[in-house]
């Protein structure tokens, strides 16, 4: 795993700045930036322990901690929940490996399990997602939870042995162990986040019991709940498509102020958050039929001396004035609204 998340050293100056991480074997390096030959520094996982969620920073979202064998405390924040468990998830296994005299094989999973070089994972992910030939998703229901947009680990088997991508069984638990470790699959519920955490040599299972969905698939689980609140949950089924840091408006003051947005298709909204980390947005932007332009001018027609500005009307006609730093990052978020607002309900 190698994503650029924040990371914060509390001994120092208590300040995050994004990293480039990578999980090894035995410890985790981060980079400055991805390019980098040398790591900025290098933790070791042997013997460490792993607290997620992390609550010393009551403001910030999807923080976990490492606490090294010398007590010292490293902080790192993902960039969205599902970042932050599949990273604390390896990281348990692969102090778990350590523990055992085991090799962790995250990185290496074609060798591990003997993945013959002639399958092609990403290709065989595409039509696993197929919507007429591929897996359905459904929404099933277990334990009183409801898990969304999933599907079984033995459903996963039988399409591997019908669609003839496997000659049997035990080579579809083969074929669908390296679909999870590779990311292509991730673990929903107890059960089969249990095997993923084992050190087993198939984390995959073959078993009804056993839930699994598509990394952007738009999975959620709630638990039984009234009407209402699966309404309100609805907005946030969609898929992340974009997020970032951007100014906007004000309705009454017409102040200008930073908010934190993450773009969301099918259903299409726009989600704004307080960038110190709140876990609940400020407010939503339906963007089903919304126009959104680039703007030279303000409300009074006048040459705005401000650059980058957009604005996003929605059907029901309600304004959001919003700057971006650069034109090019202008252009790209209009580009994904406009995306959004077409194809998103």
């Amino acid at each position: 795993m190698s994503p650029n998340i924040l990371k914060t050293n509390c001994n120092v100056f208590n300040t995050w700045k994004p990293m480039w991480v990578v999980l090894l074997e035995d410890g985790i390096e981060f980079y400055k930036k991805k390019s980098d030959n040398s790591p900025k520094g290098m933790i070791p996982l042997k013997g460490s322990t792993l607290t997620s969620p992390c609550q010393d920073f009551g403001k910030r979202m999807f923080v976990f901690k490492i606490t090294t064998t010398k007590q010292q405390d490293h902080f790192f924040q993902a960039a969205f929940l599902e970042e932050r468990d599949a990273w604390v998830r390896d990281m348990k296994k692969a102090i778990k490996c350590i523990e055992g005299g085991q090799k962790f094989a995250r990185k290496s999973t074609r060798r591990s399990i003997r993945l013959p070089e002639t399958i092609d994972l990403g290709a065989l992910y595409l039509s696993m997602k197929d919507t007429e030939k591929g897996i359905k998703e459904l929404n099933l229901e277990k334990d009183k939870k409801i898990f969304n947009h999933c599907f079984t680990g033995n459903c996963v088997i039988d399409w591997l042995v019908s669609n003839q991508s496997v000659r049997n069984r035990q080579e579809g638990l083969m074929i669908a162990s390296s679909l999870l470790n590779e990311g292509y699959l991730q673990p929903a519920g107890d059960m089969s986040k249990s095997a993923v955490d084992g050190t087993a040599e198939n984390p995959f299972l073959d078993n009804p019991d056993a839930f699994y969905y598509f990394p952007d698939s738009g999975f959620f689980c709630e638990e039984n709940s009234s009407d209402d609140d699966v309404i309100l949950k609805e907005e946030f089924r969609g898929v992340i498509i974009k997020q970032g840091c951007l100014l906007k408006q004000g309705h009454r003051r017409k102040n200008w102020k930073v908010r934190k947005f993450i773009l969301r298709e099918d259903p299409a909204y726009l989600h704004y958050y307080d960038p110190a980390g709140a876990e609940d947005p400020l407010g939503a932007i339906h963007l089903r039929g919304c126009v959104v332009t680039s703007v030279e001018s303000n409300s009074n027609g006048r040459k705005s001396e401000e650059e980058n500005l957009f604005e996003i009307i929605t059907a029901d006609e309600v304004h959001y004035f919003l700057q971006a730093a650069t034109p090019k990052e202008r252009t790209e978020w209009i580009k994904a609204i406009q995306m959004a607002s077409r194809t998103g309900k």
